[in-house]
């Protein structure tokens, strides 16, 4: 939606304003922007980065994210994974195999210029190289309580109804909202270019390898002509998962071939009482600590939490008062908590699980074909870490026991 589009019809003063105002051009904003574009409202996408741009992820599309996409989307999927290989450190190697796929494998650029596209076809304008440096919502840059004023790097200024912070978990707005974390991964990741013959060695399989650190594990995501490798690990011993990522690329026979890319990140996920808003402005994604804390599974948690956030902020830009504005906060809160804060939960009790006993998780899935078909369940989306905890027996004792 170009400015002069949005501004027809409106009062000089007012289109000033924008209706929702959205920091970050990731898949939680773009979400964001499309689910308050879609709804009639002038949206403004923030990006401080050129698109497309490289972000360090596996790029597995499970079911909950593909069911979160804006209707149509067309993935720009690179592969389809029918079968996964599970091993313990290197060892212990077993391949479990599915007829219908489990999951789909993306690149970021492509997946995230994806949807800020479909936000830009709903309505929503996109500005590339805008850096937020603060949001302010009293003070003589905000003309009223309705109002929330978004500082930029150089001085500009712009006003909004409401703000969707999802620019990252080390962002401004996070900060400003107060987000709190209580666990904080350290991922490493490399790009590899292989042979036509290596890559059909990988075609349509993953391998995950759970790791020789507390909580850790690597994955191999075959991507056409190249292969996504990397491992996560808690952080504290990045010379630990630095060598970790190292010896797993030389057992994968994988050493000889030059990455073009090699990464990092960090994935942080929220406390239980950190807060989702403040005023006028709510976070989403990463930038509210977001993500499935065992796996660090975070862009099926962006896309929903997204969705939620748009749909939300609409709510809060009609809002007439601080009172109401803050009874759609809340109401925006309890959606997350009530649906990804309960994942949450029983992802962090599984992070445990996995901690203790690596081996007994690697048998029961590699051994036990009811646990296969969950893990299948979950990565297709006809099920959830927390729906299987709430109808299975055996799952519930196991986690019971895990918390005495």
């Amino acid at each position: 939606m170009s400015s002069e589009n949005a501004d027809a019809g409106r009062e000089p003063e007012e289109s000033l304003v924008w209706d929702v105002v959205v920091v970050g051009a990731g898949p939680a904003g773009a979400s964001a922007a499309y689910a308050a574009a879609v709804a009639g409202r002038r949206v403004l996408l923030l990006e401080k980065a050129e698109l497309p741009r490289y972000k360090t992820c596996g790029g597995g599309i499970i079911g909950f994210s593909r069911d979160a996409l804006p209707p149509g989307f067309e993935l720009p999927l690179k592969d389809r994974i029918y079968a996964v290989t599970f091993s313990l450190n290197g060892k212990l190697a077993r391949t479990r195999r599915s007829r219908r796929m489990l999951f789909g494998l993306i690149n970021r650029p492509e997946f995230d210029a994806g949807l800020v596209e479909e936000a830009q076809k709903a309505g929503a304008e996109l500005r590339t190289g805008a850096s937020v440096v603060r949001v302010e919502q009293h003070g003589p840059a905000v003309p009223d309580r309705r109002t929330v004023a978004v500082v930029l790097a150089g001085g500009e200024t712009v006003l909004a109804r409401a703000v969707v912070g999802a620019d990252g978990s080390a962002g401004r707005i996070g900060a400003h909202v107060g987000v709190k974390l209580d666990q904080v991964d350290l991922g490493l990741e490399a790009e590899i270019p292989v042979p036509a013959t290596v890559a059909e060695d990988w075609a349509g399989r993953v391998l995950i390898d759970w790791g020789p650190l507390p909580g850790s594990y690597g994955w191999v995501f075959p991507k056409g002509d190249t292969l996504t490798v990397g491992v996560i690990s808690a952080r504290g011993d990045g010379a630990g998962t630095k060598r970790y990522l190292e010896d797993f690329i030389a057992r994968l026979g994988l050493a000889g071939f030059e990455p073009s890319i090699s990464s990092g990140h960090l994935t942080r996920c929220r406390s239980d009482d950190s807060p989702l808003s403040r005023g006028r402005v709510v976070v989403c994604g990463d930038a509210a600590g977001l993500l499935e804390p065992w796996t660090r599974e975070g862009i099926s948690f962006a896309l929903r939490s997204g969705r939620l956030a748009g749909e939300w902020a609409v709510r809060i830009a009609e809002a007439h008062d601080a009172v109401d504005a803050r009874r759609q906060a809340l109401n925006y809160a309890f959606a997350i908590k009530a649906g990804l804060g309960v994942e949450m939960g029983v992802g962090r009790r599984m992070l445990k699980l996995f901690e203790r006993r690596p081996g007994l998780l690697h048998a029961v899935l590699t051994g036990f074909r009811p646990a296969w078909k969950s893990f299948a369940g979950i990565t297709r989306g006809t099920t959830s870490l927390a729906e299987l905890v709430r109808t299975h027996p055996l799952a519930q004792r196991a986690l019971h026991a895990m918390d005495r």
